[in-house]
Protein backbone atom coordinates (compact mmCIF):
# COMPACT_ATOMS: atom_id res chain seq x y z
CA UNK A 1 0.00 0.00 0.00
CA UNK A 2 2.79 2.43 0.88
CA UNK A 3 4.47 1.75 -2.44
CA UNK A 4 1.18 2.35 -4.29
CA UNK A 5 0.69 5.67 -2.49
CA UNK A 6 4.26 6.70 -3.36
CA UNK A 7 3.73 5.80 -7.00
CA UNK A 8 0.47 7.76 -7.16
CA UNK A 9 2.09 10.77 -5.49
CA UNK A 10 4.99 10.64 -7.94
CA UNK A 11 2.56 10.42 -10.87
CA UNK A 12 0.65 13.43 -9.61
CA UNK A 13 3.87 15.40 -9.28
CA UNK A 14 4.99 14.44 -12.77
CA UNK A 15 1.62 15.47 -14.21
CA UNK A 16 1.76 18.77 -12.38
CA UNK A 17 5.31 19.27 -13.64
CA UNK A 18 4.19 18.68 -17.21
CA UNK A 19 1.47 21.28 -16.74
CA UNK A 20 3.95 23.83 -15.49
CA UNK A 21 6.33 23.02 -18.34
CA UNK A 22 3.49 23.76 -20.73
CA UNK A 23 3.26 27.27 -19.30
CA UNK A 24 0.13 26.86 -17.17
CA UNK A 25 1.60 28.47 -14.08
CA UNK A 26 4.69 28.84 -11.93
CA UNK A 27 6.04 25.55 -10.54
CA UNK A 28 5.77 25.10 -6.78
CA UNK A 29 8.85 24.71 -4.62
CA UNK A 30 8.32 21.55 -2.58
CA UNK A 31 10.35 20.68 0.48
CA UNK A 32 11.86 17.95 -1.69
CA UNK A 33 13.12 18.48 -5.23
CA UNK A 34 11.40 16.13 -7.69
CA UNK A 35 13.55 16.01 -10.84
CA UNK A 36 11.69 16.77 -14.03
CA UNK A 37 8.82 18.60 -12.32
CA UNK A 38 10.14 22.14 -11.83
CA UNK A 39 11.07 24.61 -14.51
CA UNK A 40 13.58 27.27 -13.52
CA UNK A 41 12.56 30.89 -13.37
CA UNK A 42 14.17 33.12 -16.02
CA UNK A 43 16.50 34.63 -13.42
CA UNK A 44 17.14 31.47 -11.39
CA UNK A 45 20.13 29.18 -10.98
CA UNK A 46 19.96 25.58 -9.75
CA UNK A 47 23.04 23.76 -8.46
CA UNK A 48 22.83 20.00 -7.89
CA UNK A 49 25.43 18.03 -5.93
CA UNK A 50 26.02 14.80 -7.87
CA UNK A 51 29.32 13.79 -6.28
CA UNK A 52 30.52 15.05 -2.91
CA UNK A 53 32.61 12.25 -1.42
CA UNK A 54 36.28 11.51 -0.94
CA UNK A 55 38.61 10.15 -3.65
CA UNK A 56 37.46 6.63 -2.74
CA UNK A 57 33.93 6.15 -4.08
CA UNK A 58 31.09 4.52 -2.15
CA UNK A 59 27.33 3.93 -2.66
CA UNK A 60 26.27 6.93 -0.58
CA UNK A 61 28.54 9.48 -2.24
CA UNK A 62 30.05 9.54 -5.71
CA UNK A 63 33.23 11.42 -6.54
CA UNK A 64 33.28 15.12 -7.37
CA UNK A 65 30.57 16.48 -9.67
CA UNK A 66 28.25 19.51 -9.58
CA UNK A 67 25.57 20.38 -12.11
CA UNK A 68 24.68 24.03 -12.71
CA UNK A 69 21.40 24.79 -14.49
CA UNK A 70 20.41 28.30 -15.53
CA UNK A 71 17.10 29.95 -16.31
CA UNK A 72 18.22 30.54 -19.90
CA UNK A 73 18.27 26.75 -20.47
CA UNK A 74 22.04 26.26 -20.24
CA UNK A 75 23.48 23.40 -18.17
CA UNK A 76 27.08 22.87 -17.09
CA UNK A 77 28.91 20.05 -15.34
CA UNK A 78 31.86 20.88 -13.12
CA UNK A 79 34.05 17.80 -12.65
CA UNK A 80 32.81 14.31 -13.42
CA UNK A 81 34.26 11.88 -10.91
CA UNK A 82 33.48 8.19 -10.93
CA UNK A 83 29.93 7.30 -9.96
CA UNK A 84 28.57 10.74 -10.84
CA UNK A 85 26.90 9.88 -14.15
CA UNK A 86 24.63 7.45 -12.34
CA UNK A 87 23.44 10.34 -10.18
CA UNK A 88 23.18 12.57 -13.24
CA UNK A 89 20.72 10.17 -14.86
CA UNK A 90 18.29 10.63 -11.95
CA UNK A 91 17.92 14.32 -12.81
CA UNK A 92 15.78 13.31 -15.83
CA UNK A 93 17.54 15.70 -18.19
CA UNK A 94 17.94 14.74 -21.87
CA UNK A 95 21.56 14.01 -22.67
CA UNK A 96 21.34 16.57 -25.49
CA UNK A 97 21.38 19.26 -22.80
CA UNK A 98 24.35 17.77 -20.92
CA UNK A 99 27.06 18.59 -23.42
CA UNK A 100 29.36 20.96 -21.47
CA UNK A 101 31.89 19.61 -18.96
CA UNK A 102 34.55 21.60 -17.10
CA UNK A 103 37.33 19.53 -15.52
CA UNK A 104 39.34 21.03 -12.66
CA UNK A 105 42.18 18.50 -12.84
CA UNK A 106 42.89 15.01 -14.06
CA UNK A 107 42.57 12.90 -10.94
CA UNK A 108 40.09 10.10 -11.55
CA UNK A 109 37.80 11.24 -8.76
CA UNK A 110 37.30 14.41 -10.82
CA UNK A 111 37.03 13.11 -14.37
CA UNK A 112 36.81 9.31 -14.07
CA UNK A 113 33.22 9.14 -15.35
CA UNK A 114 33.92 11.02 -18.58
CA UNK A 115 33.86 7.70 -20.41
CA UNK A 116 30.38 7.00 -19.02
CA UNK A 117 29.11 10.39 -20.15
CA UNK A 118 30.74 10.18 -23.58
CA UNK A 119 29.89 6.67 -24.77
CA UNK A 120 27.23 5.98 -22.16
CA UNK A 121 25.56 9.29 -22.96
CA UNK A 122 25.62 8.40 -26.64
CA UNK A 123 23.66 5.25 -25.81
CA UNK A 124 21.34 7.33 -23.63
CA UNK A 125 20.27 9.33 -26.70
CA UNK A 126 22.73 12.22 -26.89
CA UNK A 127 22.76 13.48 -30.48
CA UNK A 128 25.08 16.49 -30.04
CA UNK A 129 28.86 16.52 -29.56
CA UNK A 130 30.17 16.34 -26.01
CA UNK A 131 32.28 19.43 -25.24
CA UNK A 132 35.00 19.31 -22.60
CA UNK A 133 37.10 22.12 -21.17
CA UNK A 134 40.18 21.32 -19.10
CA UNK A 135 43.56 22.72 -18.10
CA UNK A 136 46.94 22.25 -19.69
CA UNK A 137 49.71 20.61 -17.70
CA UNK A 138 53.35 21.27 -16.93
CA UNK A 139 54.09 19.18 -20.05
CA UNK A 140 51.85 18.33 -23.03
CA UNK A 141 51.43 14.76 -21.74
CA UNK A 142 49.99 16.12 -18.49
CA UNK A 143 47.26 18.18 -20.17
CA UNK A 144 43.60 17.54 -20.87
CA UNK A 145 44.10 17.02 -24.63
CA UNK A 146 46.49 14.18 -23.96
CA UNK A 147 44.10 12.58 -21.47
CA UNK A 148 41.19 12.75 -23.91
CA UNK A 149 43.33 11.30 -26.68
CA UNK A 150 44.09 8.34 -24.43
CA UNK A 151 40.42 8.02 -23.49
CA UNK A 152 39.44 7.82 -27.14
CA UNK A 153 42.01 5.10 -27.74
CA UNK A 154 40.79 3.15 -24.72
CA UNK A 155 37.17 3.28 -25.91
CA UNK A 156 37.87 2.68 -29.58
CA UNK A 157 36.31 -0.80 -29.53
CA UNK A 158 33.08 0.53 -28.04
CA UNK A 159 32.89 3.53 -30.36
CA UNK A 160 33.71 1.37 -33.40
CA UNK A 161 30.94 -1.14 -32.79
CA UNK A 162 27.91 1.18 -32.43
CA UNK A 163 27.95 2.45 -36.02
CA UNK A 164 24.69 1.61 -37.76
CA UNK A 165 22.97 0.69 -34.50
CA UNK A 166 22.31 4.10 -32.92
CA UNK A 167 22.53 7.77 -33.84
CA UNK A 168 26.27 8.48 -33.65
CA UNK A 169 26.16 12.27 -34.04
CA UNK A 170 26.75 12.46 -30.30
CA UNK A 171 29.96 10.47 -30.64
CA UNK A 172 32.01 13.57 -31.33
CA UNK A 173 34.16 14.62 -28.39
CA UNK A 174 35.44 18.19 -28.60
CA UNK A 175 38.21 19.36 -26.28
CA UNK A 176 39.21 22.89 -25.34
CA UNK A 177 42.46 22.93 -23.40
CA UNK A 178 43.28 26.23 -21.71
CA UNK A 179 46.35 27.49 -19.86
CA UNK A 180 46.24 26.41 -16.23
CA UNK A 181 48.23 29.54 -15.34
CA UNK A 182 45.46 31.83 -16.55
CA UNK A 183 44.34 34.18 -13.78
CA UNK A 184 40.65 35.01 -13.98
CA UNK A 185 40.88 34.13 -17.66
CA UNK A 186 37.69 33.79 -19.70
CA UNK A 187 37.50 30.25 -21.07
CA UNK A 188 33.80 30.22 -22.04
CA UNK A 189 31.45 33.02 -23.12
CA UNK A 190 28.13 32.12 -24.73
CA UNK A 191 24.47 33.00 -24.30
CA UNK A 192 25.15 35.55 -21.56
CA UNK A 193 27.24 33.09 -19.51
CA UNK A 194 30.89 33.75 -18.68
CA UNK A 195 33.15 31.12 -17.12
CA UNK A 196 36.63 31.99 -15.91
CA UNK A 197 39.45 29.86 -14.55
CA UNK A 198 41.94 30.61 -11.81
CA UNK A 199 44.94 28.49 -10.83
CA UNK A 200 44.50 25.97 -8.04
CA UNK A 201 47.18 24.37 -5.86
CA UNK A 202 46.84 20.60 -5.70
CA UNK A 203 49.57 17.95 -5.90
CA UNK A 204 51.28 19.37 -9.01
CA UNK A 205 50.88 22.03 -11.72
CA UNK A 206 47.76 21.73 -13.84
CA UNK A 207 44.83 22.20 -11.43
CA UNK A 208 42.26 25.00 -11.69
CA UNK A 209 39.11 26.37 -10.09
CA UNK A 210 36.14 27.88 -11.94
CA UNK A 211 33.94 30.97 -11.62
CA UNK A 212 30.61 31.15 -13.50
CA UNK A 213 28.73 34.44 -13.87
CA UNK A 214 25.28 34.88 -15.37
CA UNK A 215 22.50 37.40 -14.98
CA UNK A 216 24.03 38.99 -11.90
CA UNK A 217 24.59 35.63 -10.14
CA UNK A 218 28.02 34.21 -9.35
CA UNK A 219 28.93 30.56 -8.75
CA UNK A 220 32.46 29.48 -7.79
CA UNK A 221 33.78 25.93 -7.74
CA UNK A 222 37.17 25.05 -6.29
CA UNK A 223 37.63 21.46 -7.50
CA UNK A 224 40.66 20.55 -5.32
CA UNK A 225 42.96 23.21 -3.96
CA UNK A 226 45.06 24.45 -1.09
CA UNK A 227 43.99 27.95 0.04
CA UNK A 228 45.41 30.46 -2.42
CA UNK A 229 45.52 34.14 -3.31
CA UNK A 230 43.58 33.74 -6.55
CA UNK A 231 40.53 32.25 -4.87
CA UNK A 232 40.63 34.90 -2.14
CA UNK A 233 40.74 37.71 -4.70
CA UNK A 234 38.29 36.59 -7.37
CA UNK A 235 35.50 34.78 -5.51
CA UNK A 236 34.62 37.46 -2.96
CA UNK A 237 30.89 37.78 -2.22
CA UNK A 238 29.86 35.10 -4.68
CA UNK A 239 26.26 33.96 -4.40
CA UNK A 240 27.15 30.30 -3.91
CA UNK A 241 30.59 28.72 -3.62
CA UNK A 242 31.39 25.02 -3.62
CA UNK A 243 34.81 24.55 -2.07
CA UNK A 244 36.51 21.41 -0.91
CA UNK A 245 36.44 20.83 2.83
CA UNK A 246 38.45 17.67 3.17
CA UNK A 247 38.15 15.24 6.07
CA UNK A 248 40.04 16.41 9.14
CA UNK A 249 43.36 14.76 10.01
CA UNK A 250 41.73 13.05 13.00
CA UNK A 251 38.99 11.54 10.84
CA UNK A 252 41.54 10.23 8.35
CA UNK A 253 43.57 8.78 11.20
CA UNK A 254 40.62 7.04 12.87
CA UNK A 255 38.47 6.05 9.90
CA UNK A 256 41.01 5.25 7.19
CA UNK A 257 43.86 4.26 9.51
CA UNK A 258 46.30 6.56 7.74
CA UNK A 259 49.68 7.16 9.38
CA UNK A 260 49.61 10.45 11.31
CA UNK A 261 52.00 12.20 8.91
CA UNK A 262 49.92 11.19 5.87
CA UNK A 263 46.63 12.19 7.53
CA UNK A 264 48.03 15.65 8.26
CA UNK A 265 49.63 16.09 4.82
CA UNK A 266 46.49 15.06 2.91
CA UNK A 267 44.05 17.16 4.90
CA UNK A 268 46.14 20.27 5.43
CA UNK A 269 48.44 20.55 2.39
CA UNK A 270 47.11 18.43 -0.48
CA UNK A 271 43.54 19.59 0.18
CA UNK A 272 41.78 22.19 2.35
CA UNK A 273 41.07 21.14 5.94
CA UNK A 274 37.84 22.17 7.70
CA UNK A 275 39.49 24.98 9.64
CA UNK A 276 41.22 26.30 6.52
CA UNK A 277 37.94 26.07 4.62
CA UNK A 278 36.26 28.15 7.31
CA UNK A 279 38.99 30.77 7.15
CA UNK A 280 38.69 31.02 3.37
CA UNK A 281 34.92 31.51 3.65
CA UNK A 282 35.34 34.14 6.36
CA UNK A 283 37.69 36.07 4.08
CA UNK A 284 35.51 35.84 0.93
CA UNK A 285 32.01 36.11 2.50
CA UNK A 286 29.79 34.21 0.05
CA UNK A 287 26.02 34.32 0.36
CA UNK A 288 26.24 30.56 0.91
CA UNK A 289 29.34 28.44 1.52
CA UNK A 290 29.08 24.78 0.50
CA UNK A 291 31.71 22.35 1.74
CA UNK A 292 32.30 19.07 -0.07
CA UNK A 293 34.90 16.28 -0.52
CA UNK A 294 34.40 14.38 2.73
CA UNK A 295 32.28 11.43 3.86
CA UNK A 296 29.21 13.12 5.28
CA UNK A 297 28.01 10.73 8.00
CA UNK A 298 26.26 11.00 11.37
CA UNK A 299 29.57 10.81 13.22
CA UNK A 300 31.81 12.81 10.86
CA UNK A 301 29.48 15.75 10.21
CA UNK A 302 29.53 17.08 13.79
CA UNK A 303 33.34 16.94 13.80
CA UNK A 304 33.56 18.77 10.49
CA UNK A 305 31.06 21.43 11.55
CA UNK A 306 32.79 22.05 14.86
CA UNK A 307 36.09 22.64 13.12
CA UNK A 308 34.65 24.85 10.38
CA UNK A 309 32.87 26.96 12.99
CA UNK A 310 36.18 27.68 14.71
CA UNK A 311 37.01 30.04 11.84
CA UNK A 312 33.69 30.84 10.11
CA UNK A 313 30.24 31.82 11.38
CA UNK A 314 28.49 32.66 8.10
CA UNK A 315 25.88 30.81 5.98
CA UNK A 316 27.00 27.22 5.53
CA UNK A 317 25.89 23.89 4.09
CA UNK A 318 27.92 20.69 4.18
CA UNK A 319 27.10 18.87 0.96
CA UNK A 320 26.03 15.34 0.30
CA UNK A 321 24.88 13.71 -2.94
CA UNK A 322 21.50 14.82 -4.35
CA UNK A 323 21.51 18.11 -2.46
CA UNK A 324 19.89 20.88 -4.52
CA UNK A 325 20.35 24.65 -4.30
CA UNK A 326 17.94 27.06 -6.00
CA UNK A 327 19.62 30.46 -6.21
CA UNK A 328 18.02 33.82 -6.97
CA UNK A 329 19.06 37.32 -6.04
CA UNK A 330 16.50 37.24 -3.23
CA UNK A 331 16.93 33.76 -1.76
CA UNK A 332 18.85 30.46 -1.72
CA UNK A 333 16.70 27.38 -1.16
CA UNK A 334 18.45 24.16 -0.05
CA UNK A 335 16.69 20.79 -0.44
CA UNK A 336 17.31 17.14 -1.16
CA UNK A 337 16.23 15.50 -4.42
CA UNK A 338 13.90 12.53 -4.58
CA UNK A 339 15.78 9.72 -6.30
CA UNK A 340 14.16 7.38 -8.81
CA UNK A 341 16.39 4.31 -8.86
CA UNK A 342 14.45 2.76 -11.77
CA UNK A 343 15.12 5.61 -14.19
CA UNK A 344 15.20 5.07 -17.96
CA UNK A 345 17.08 7.35 -20.39
CA UNK A 346 15.34 10.54 -21.50
CA UNK A 347 14.51 10.87 -25.17
CA UNK A 348 16.64 13.03 -27.50
CA UNK A 349 15.56 16.58 -28.26
CA UNK A 350 15.66 16.14 -32.04
CA UNK A 351 14.78 13.32 -34.45
CA UNK A 352 17.37 10.56 -34.48
CA UNK A 353 18.95 9.07 -37.56
CA UNK A 354 20.88 5.90 -38.29
CA UNK A 355 23.59 5.93 -40.88
CA UNK A 356 24.56 2.70 -42.65
CA UNK A 357 27.23 0.77 -40.72
CA UNK A 358 30.78 1.75 -41.61
CA UNK A 359 32.29 -1.15 -39.75
CA UNK A 360 32.91 -4.83 -40.40
CA UNK A 361 31.46 -6.41 -37.28
CA UNK A 362 32.27 -10.08 -37.85
CA UNK A 363 35.01 -12.00 -39.54
CA UNK A 364 34.16 -15.09 -41.56
CA UNK A 365 35.51 -17.17 -38.68
CA UNK A 366 33.07 -15.72 -36.12
CA UNK A 367 30.20 -15.67 -38.60
CA UNK A 368 30.73 -19.40 -39.20
CA UNK A 369 29.76 -20.02 -35.60
CA UNK A 370 26.28 -18.52 -35.81
CA UNK A 371 23.23 -20.72 -35.16
CA UNK A 372 20.47 -18.67 -36.83
CA UNK A 373 17.37 -20.27 -35.19
CA UNK A 374 15.39 -18.83 -38.09
CA UNK A 375 11.99 -20.13 -36.98
CA UNK A 376 12.34 -18.47 -33.55
CA UNK A 377 13.58 -15.20 -34.98
CA UNK A 378 10.75 -15.11 -37.53
CA UNK A 379 8.16 -15.55 -34.75
CA UNK A 380 9.74 -12.71 -32.80
CA UNK A 381 9.60 -10.38 -35.81
CA UNK A 382 6.04 -11.41 -36.75
CA UNK A 383 4.79 -10.94 -33.20
CA UNK A 384 6.51 -7.58 -32.81
CA UNK A 385 5.20 -6.26 -36.14
CA UNK A 386 1.67 -7.39 -35.38
CA UNK A 387 1.65 -5.88 -31.89
CA UNK A 388 3.12 -2.54 -32.95
CA UNK A 389 1.53 -2.27 -36.40
CA UNK A 390 4.96 -2.16 -38.01
CA UNK A 391 6.55 -3.90 -40.94
CA UNK A 392 10.20 -4.37 -39.98
CA UNK A 393 11.69 -6.94 -42.37
CA UNK A 394 13.92 -9.77 -41.31
CA UNK A 395 17.57 -8.96 -42.00
CA UNK A 396 19.07 -10.87 -44.88
CA UNK A 397 22.08 -11.99 -42.88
Amino acid sequence: MKRLIAVLLGLALLLSGNAFAAGKGAPPKHDVYYPGTETLGPNEMRVVALGTGQPTVRPKQASACFLVELGNGDKFLFDLGYGSVQRLSTMKIPMDHLDKVFIGHLHMDHFGDLDALWIGGLKMNRTYPLRVWGPSGATPEMGTKSAIKGLKRMLHWDAYTVSGLIDIRGQQLEVTEFDYKGVNKVIYKENGVTIRSIPAIHVTDGSVSFILEWNGLKFAYSSDTFPNKWWLKYTKKADIVVHECFASPQILLEKQKYPPSLALALSVFKHTSPQQFGKVMAMTKPRLAVGYHFYNDHDTLPVMLEQVRRTYNGPLTMATDYMVFNVTKEDILVRMAAVDSEIWPSQPTRPTKRDPPKTVLFSDFIRSGQKPMSEVVKRIYDSFNERNDTNVPLPKN
